[in-house]
């Protein structure tokens, strides 16, 4: 008896979207990683992208814990010398809310080119509507 090994001709992507409105910003972010991996499905295997695409409507709603909201840091550097820029994450959901949930996402998610290719498949939108209802997506429910 050999074992199973998927190809990328076998894969099936379906669209699923989560409501992020008064949802935890850690919980929504681990669902959708599991999504983006393809770790949900019965096929998966490490080193393909089985995963599927994840639509996130209502970001500028998700919930923080704590006191996030005023002491997280979202750092970026532009490699040259006193390049670094910090924002607060109250400042980050009122300038750009979708930026929150897209940087938690793309921390789980594996740093290689497969990784990329998988984050290159989640959309966020920080308000109820998303242009992706000819995909006919299912809503997933964050536990």
């Amino acid at each position: 008896m050999s074992t199973y090994a998927p190809s990328g001709k076998q894969i099936t992507r379906d669209w699923r979207v989560i409501d992020a409105d008064s949802q935890v910003l850690g919980r929504i972010a681990t669902m959708a990683a599991r999504l983006l991996q393809g770790k949900h499905r019965p096929q998966y295997a490490p080193y393909l992208d089985t995963g599927d695409h994840v639509v996130i409507v209502n970001a500028a709603r998700v919930r923080m814990t704590g006191r996030k909201e005023t002491r997280k840091l979202y750092r970026a550097h532009s490699g040259y010398l006193g390049g670094l820029r910090s924002e607060r994450a109250g400042t980050v959901r009122r300038t750009h809310p979708e930026r929150l949930i897209e940087s938690a996402v793309r921390g789980m998610l594996p740093k290689t080119k497969l990784g990329k290719a998988m984050y290159r498949k989640l959309k966020v939108y920080a308000g109820p509507e998303h242009p992706h209802a000819a995909q006919k997506p299912t809503t997933c429910e964050v536990s």
